[in-house]
């Protein structure tokens, strides 16, 4: 048998190499586990062993609430539900100074509770709020920012589609891990607000004032009714259904979709073409992410078939670090990995080695599920490859370098940093929710 740190090194090694030279997440991890299952487990026996750890892997049905909540997000995105909530959110703020910057913060936390997708929290931001905001004068830092700070909210704010996988990967309860990302999300959100007021407050001329146009009272509340009020249907069978324990993660994704093709209905948006696109959409990336699980989960039966995960974990400890170091020492990382891999690719290198780790200091499951979670979310916006970046390079205009990207999304980092901490102090803000709902 090879010593642990050789097929460590072989193991892990070769994947980030292969993940570095631009090679596939999903093709990395195949190429690597038919060489780890030949030299590891018994040549072409263990190629055989491989391909029925494969199937097993995607054969669970805790993960089907993912494709659920990503055609849920499509729906609300190609059917433009979501902008109409935008535009009667709009009213409401008149003209308060940095008005859309607030509005990107909060229409972009309601879309984070009714999409579950990052990707499409940010696009959709940037497509709406940032041709105005330029026109209007925004500073980019002010522009560019908050977009990138809301979108990536979608992580932690139920649903999310990755907290779902985390949750079954990691046998954590996908509902208690789903619950408990609400109120961080929540409180996350107001700091983005006290953000903006205090670079506004500190650069006025960030957000110029304008004339605009004035809405009464009636037109306001006949907005809200018409647009937002029955978004909340949306939530409630996502959220209000599993808080009332009326419903399983699975079920009430599956009522969320049924709710927003009935606001489709009703809005005279549900069309052929939709169902297509939507359906579309949710295919790809449902079919990449069960192709990644089928390769890091036999990456991880590998891994502890050889040793390696055992010997990290007992080189990891052997360092006598309290909880809190070593929990520092996992954000580290995963922050690190953030800079060059995606984070389904992060989550499925990582699980491995943490959680035992996280058993053996006595961590809450649910309580380091968001904590992950956050970590990964804040890894979306690290230079030089954080995926939220490049979306918005793609809807910026043209000319605007990635430097700017990062030094407008830098105080909304920060931001998150700060919830960690928090988290670490007052775990409660992460677990009041799920305990309340056990007892």
């Amino acid at each position: 048998m090879m010593p642990w740190y050789d097929a460590a090194a072989f193991l892990i090694g070769g994947l980030m190499v292969l993940m570095v030279i631009g090679m596939p997440v999903a093709i990395a991890f195949l190429i690597i586990n038919m060489l780890g299952v030949f030299v590891l487990m018994g040549g072409y026996a263990g190629i055989e062993q491989l391909v029925t750890n494969t199937t097993a892997s995607v054969t669970n049905f805790t993960l089907a609430p993912v494709p659920l909540f990503l055609i849920m997000g499509e729906l609300l995105f190609h059917s433009g539900l979501a902008f109409r909530v935008f535009s009667a959110l709009d009213k409401c703020f008149g003209g308060v100074r940095g008005r859309l910057a607030y509005l990107t913060v909060g229409g972009g936390t309601l879309f984070a509770t009714l999409s579950g997708s990052s990707m499409a929290n940010t696009a959709m931001l940037g497509t709406s709020l940032m041709p105005d905001m330029i026109k209007r004068g925004y500073k980019p830092r002010l522009i560019m920012g908050p977009i990138i700070a809301t979108g990536g909210l979608a992580m932690i704010i139920p649903p999310s589609s990755l907290a779902v996988l985390l949750g079954s990967l990691a046998r954590i309860d996908v509902g208690a891990l789903l619950i408990a990302g609400l109120l961080p999300g929540l409180v996350l959100a107001l700091m983005f607000f006290f953000t903006i007021w205090l670079l506004i407050r500190l650069d006025p001329d960030a957000a110029p004032g304008y004339a605009t146009e004035h809405h009464s009272l009636s037109e306001v509340l006949i907005g809200l009714a018409r647009d937002v009020l029955p978004m909340g249907l949306v939530v409630f069978a996502v959220i209000g259904l599993i808080l009332l324990g009326w419903a399983t993660p699975t079920e009430s994704a599956a009522c969320g979709t049924v709710a927003v093709l009935i606001l489709a209905a009703i809005y005279r948006k549900l069309t052929p073409e939709l169902i297509r696109k939507s359906l579309m959409g949710s295919v790809r990336v449902t079919g990449m992410m069960l192709i990644i699980i089928m390769g890091s989960t036999t990456f991880s039966q590998i891994l502890a078939f050889s040793g390696a995960s055992q010997g990290i974990i007992r080189f990891a400890t052997g360092f006598d670090l309290s909880a809190y170091a070593m929990l520092l020492a996992m954000l580290v990382v995963l922050i690190v990995l953030g800079m060059f891999m995606d984070q389904l690719s992060i989550m499925m290198l990582t699980l491995p080695i943490f959680l035992p780790l996280v058993t053996l200091y006595h961590f809450d499951p649910v309580w380091f599920g968001v904590v992950m979670l956050l970590a990964l979310e804040l890894s979306l916006a690290t230079p030089p490859f954080g995926l939220l970046l490049f979306v918005m390079l793609g809807v910026a205009p043209k000319g605007t370098k990635m430097s700017d990207v990062v030094m407008a999304s830098a105080p909304f980092i920060a931001c998150t940093l700060v919830l960690i901490v928090l988290l670490a102090i007052w775990p409660d803000i992460a677990l009041w929710l799920p305990s309340r709902i056990a007892n």
